[in-house]
């Protein structure tokens, strides 16, 4: 019943923008904390950004604080990430979840999506 789907990702060169999707079913949005997190082969998973969709308070890494931006239209259930001056580190594979609780790193993350590849290259 719960499900997220993603979509955006691709290749892009150094300096590049991409904007992410999160479409959100099966559940009220505003209820819940949503993630980006991303993962690169040989690296753990790192959260990258989380807002909280009732008040649209939100977290970002460091890595990535000031080039990305997430933000949620809880009509259209859906959540972005916009990314900025993308790096070639950047290249990952982007997952959107959804959880409860506030920081994220307090929040229960149990339904993810199925991930969007992006990818940073010249």
């Amino acid at each position: 019943q719960v499900q997220l789907v993603e979509s955006g990702g691709g290749l892009v060169q150094p300096g590049g923008s991409l904007r992410l999707s999160c479409a959100a079913s099966g559940f009220t949005l505003e209820d819940y904390t949503i993630g980006w997190f991303r993962q690169a082969p040989g690296k753990e998973r790192e959260g990258v950004a989380s807002i909280r969709s009732s008040d649209g308070s939100t977290y970002y890494a460091d890595s990535v604080k000031g080039r990305f931006t997430i933000s949620r239209d809880n009509a259209k259930n859906t959540v972005y990430l916009q990314m900025n001056s993308l790096k070639p580190e950047d290249t990952a594979i982007y997952y959107c979840a959804i959880g409860s609780g506030w920081p994220p790193w307090k929040a229960d993350f149990g339904s993810w999506g199925q991930g969007t590849q992006v990818t940073v290259s010249s």
